[in-house]
């Protein structure tokens, strides 16, 4: 069953509509055939982005035309009880990264070690407490995804706008988290 009917359900069961809008989709493990300037000269290479995703600037004829004026929207997601950031690709990342940024602020704690340290803490409860509404068949599976399982997004997303490769554009804050 796909995911998004599933979620669909899911959003019909709680709030009463299954109307959603898929917003933005991006893979954030793929391979693609893709034109770059490499030693000065134009070239045909196969760029694989595994845990990174495009970041393609404005004007680029890559990106829909929806997107033209602002650049390519890249969705830096942080951990289930802080934030994560939208942000757009910029000229400096096509020559610098082929057009990459970072997908996620990447795992401090391994899975295991994650639910070793956080044994016992009732991470629905804690999150219900800061706002956030959690569904999940298997409460002890959070420890996984526990924000102490994760850098800050925040500092990883700061170093790629230095780096001059990505530029925020918002500052998102979870409010349902669901962890299959």
């Amino acid at each position: 069953m796909r995911q998004t009917h599933r979620a669909r359900q899911a959003f019909a069961r709680v709030f009463g509509t299954d109307e959603l809008e898929i917003v933005y989709d991006v893979a954030h493990n793929i391979a693609k055939s893709e034109e770059y300037v490499v030693d000065g000269r134009r070239e045909r290479v196969l760029v694989h982005r595994k845990g990174a995703t495009r970041a393609f600037p404005a004007g680029n004829l890559e990106i829909p035309e929806r997107y033209q004026g602002v650049g390519q929207p890249v969705l830096i997601p942080g951990d289930m009880g802080r934030y994560s950031f939208v942000a757009v690709g910029t000229d400096q990342a096509m020559a610098e990264t082929f057009g990459s940024i970072c997908h996620g602020a990447g795992r401090r704690l391994s899975r295991s070690a994650a639910k070793k340290e956080l044994r016992g803490v009732d991470l629905v409860d804690e999150l219900a407490r800061r706002g956030i509404l959690v569904r999940t068949p298997s409460p002890g599976a959070l420890a996984e995804e526990a924000s102490l399982a994760y850098k800050d997004v925040a500092n990883v997303v700061d170093v790629c706008e230095r780096a001059g490769i990505a530029r925020k554009v918002a500052r998102l804050r979870p409010r349902v988290v669901v962890k299959g």
